[in-house]
């Protein structure tokens, strides 16, 4: 008998390799997808524990934010507060000052005056800029 003649180990074991990796029972291809399968689920793990992490840490950060926002936004309220207090002080002092020259009337018309005269301007330069800000939004009409 001739070696031609003969099965060809070989070739037997390769098809029986393929029909056990077909059903699924190959135990040399097991190890290995075992430890893919592991090496997916532990990064699967590491995802979900950073994104936890990043999660709690945001929270932390927006708490810490608006702890200092509510203190800022405090002491800017008493700050308004005390340059409107300095300047009630200022036209009090100015009807005081010019009360020897134009009596006491005279002085709270000429203050009251001035600083209606100065809100006027204010409001027409609010207008203004309202009037341009509306501009920009407008669509354009062929």
């Amino acid at each position: 008998m001739r070696d031609e003649d003969l099965p060809d180990a070989r070739q037997d074991n390769a098809e029986d390799e393929i029909d056990a990796a077909l059903r699924g029972d190959d135990d040399e291809l097991a190890p290995s997808h075992h430890r893919l399968q592991d090496e997916i689920v532990a990064l699967i793990d590491d995802g979900r524990t950073y994104a936890e992490a990043e999660i709690a840490y945001q929270k932390s950060r927006l708490a810490y934010t608006a702890d200092r926002g509510k203190t800022v936004a405090l002491l800017l309220f008493f700050a308004l507060a005390f340059v409107h207090l300095a300047l009630v002080g200022i036209v009090i002092g100015l009807i005081i000052a010019l009360s020897p020259t134009l009596t006491a009337l005279g002085a709270t018309g000429v203050v009251v005056g001035v600083l209606l005269v100065g809100a006027a301007v204010m409001v027409a330069l609010l207008r203004s800029r309202m009037r341009e800000i509306g501009e920009a939004f407008e669509e354009i009409k062929p």
